[in-house]
């Protein structure tokens, strides 16, 4: 029992030399979507931060997907590649980003924000932290279209056959990730942001995506096959488990700075 890879093509259209992905849409329509409700979320709860702010805020945090997201590849994932191929690193329409170095990122870009803004940091990150499983979750579904980071050999009814994994049947983690570190984490965000008491514990929001992220990303590595060019780390361990774990502690570390300090 095994479901063959549907037919799709990566590129959604091309006009001459120039081709739109559905990883880069999925990246354009994550940043747009999470603009529109961000600022529906600003006027709903009379959040003191202009339209010009909010501008500011989407622009930062663009470029620290865009800049996170590729230099954290380039150095957890490159594996030498781009030491010996320096020009490589640009050419982000080849591929190679990593969702956790595009967290630091945009942290980074927050911080600079926040304090060129005069707001606080982590009242930032909560907004933020509220849209981005969108993001997170097109991205998986591209990766699904794109036939890339399947999961491990199984037997299950639902394996799918990917023409890059050797054709036989494997997990279709891209999906499991998009259902639950897309689907599942924002509808917990934003079932728990409908409580007063949430809101008023500036940056509680925060401290529970990274710590739902880092744990649901560690167990759907279990399913995933590992980058080919790394392979496990000490035995069974991934390089998205181990890059997971920080952020697990510095979700734990937020949530209790969250509980201990109110309205920060």
């Amino acid at each position: 029992m095994y479901i063959d890879f549907p037919d799709i093509s990566p590129i959604v259209f091309s006009i001459g030399p120039f081709s739109l992905r559905w990883y880069a849409l999925a990246y354009l329509a994550g940043i747009i979507s999470a603009w529109i409700l961000i600022k529906k979320n600003i006027v709903k709860y009379n959040l003191q931060i202009s339209n010009a702010c909010l501008d500011d805020m989407v622009f930062y945090t663009t470029l620290g997907i865009i800049f996170g997201g590729r230099i954290g590849y380039v150095l957890c994932y490159g594996k030498g590649y781009f030491l010996e191929n320096p020009l490589e690193i640009f050419a982000v329409w080849h591929g190679g980003m990593s969702f956790h170095g595009g967290i630091v990122g945009v942290i980074a870009g927050l911080f600079y924000f926040a304090k060129k803004a005069g707001l606080p940091f982590l009242k930032v990150t909560d907004l933020v932290a509220l849209y981005t499983p969108i993001g997170i979750f097109l991205g998986r579904i591209a990766n699904f279209v794109n036939g890339e980071l399947w999961g491990r050999i199984t037997n299950v009814p639902w394996a799918v056959k990917f023409p890059e994994g050797g054709y036989l049947p494997r997990h279709p983690s891209q999906i499991y990730e998009a259902l639950s570190e897309g689907v599942l984490l924002f509808i917990i965000l934003n079932l728990l942001w409908r409580k007063s008491y949430v809101r008023e514990h500036t940056g509680m929001i925060s401290g529970i995506f990274l710590i739902f992220y880092a744990i649901s990303r560690m167990c759907m590595e279990f399913f995933r096959e590992p980058d080919r060019q790394i392979g496990f780390i000490a035995g069974h361990i991934t390089m998205g488990q181990l890059l997971s774990l920080p952020f697990l502690l510095l979700g734990v570390y937020v949530l209790h700075l969250s509980l201990e300090n109110k309205n920060n």
